[in-house]
């Protein structure tokens, strides 16, 4: 699918939680935007800030032309997005990356769908669709404790939501591994997004299993593939030279593909 750029209208901004916030895109882009996990490229607007922002889409509402982002203040970039109102205009490019696979999934199948933090947006369109197609979705969900917590009851209404929190203020106290040791249910796949810590724990459980998709994070300049800023290397590369990019051959990856 080709890469478009768009000036979208903002037609809603909410706070969902401390730092974290939902933002509501208007656009002809939305029609290009059909695969969970890929992610839009967005212009800061303001004149010195010149590296775009990769945030993830969390959903997709092609009848309305509509696409949902969640993200968190993290900088300069974020807190000036945080600050924009209904009626703004957003230069967007995208959509970009390759998304999850989930031609090898057939109804009735159960998934395991593995988020934690700001990785668990894109999740949510994924959950979705997957729904859609009449797979059973089973989400186990990180959080560092109640306060930063969102979309709880959103998850529940697509599946079966398990949630852990860092400091045990919410659901079993822990990160999303003792949620996952805690089921005896096999799935047919295993979906994850969040940081790396939570990405070395699902390819330590499920790495001999055939259908695991790895959403990476990652720093980015261009989005594109030109720059090389967000590179990772590969385990059966031995000297270290061979690496892939996150933009543009991720950020989705089999499990054990990359060097997490």
């Amino acid at each position: 699918m080709d890469m478009k750029q768009e000036t979208m209208k903002i037609i809603d901004q909410r706070r969902l939680a401390p730092y974290i916030y939902e933002l509501s895109l208007r656009g002809e882009l939305v029609k290009e935007m059909t695969i969970p996990g890929q992610f839009l490229h967005i212009r800061v607007p303001r004149a010195d800030l010149l590296l775009r922002r990769p945030i993830s889409v969390s959903s997709i509402d092609k009848e309305n032309s509509i696409c949902r982002i969640i993200y968190r203040i993290e900088g300069e970039g974020t807190r000036i997005f945080s600050e924009l109102k209904k009626g703004d205009d957003l230069d967007i490019l995208g959509p970009l990356g390759n998304g999850f696979d989930l031609s090898h999934l057939k109804k009735d199948d159960e998934v395991f769908i593995v988020g934690g933090g700001i990785g668990i947006p894109p999740l949510y369109e994924l959950s979705k669709q997957l729904k859609k197609i009449g797979v059973k979705p089973i989400h186990f969900l990180g959080f560092s404790s109640k306060k930063v917590m969102y979309y709880e009851e959103e998850f529940k209404r697509l599946g079966d939501t398990s949630i852990s929190t860092d400091d045990g203020s919410y659901g079993m106290q822990g990160n999303v591994e003792i949620l996952l040791k805690s089921t005896s249910k096999k799935p047919k796949a295993v979906f994850a997004c969040g940081a790396n810590g939570l990405l070395k724990t699902i390819e330590k459980l499920y790495l001999a299993h055939p259908n695991v998709q790895l959403s990476l994070e990652s720093r980015m300049a261009c989005g594109i593939g030109a720059c090389y800023a967000c590179v990772c290397h590969q385990p059966a590369d031995e000297t270290g030279t061979t690496s892939v990019k996150v933009c543009n051959e991720g950020p989705i990856f089999k499990v054990g593909e990359v060097v997490l």
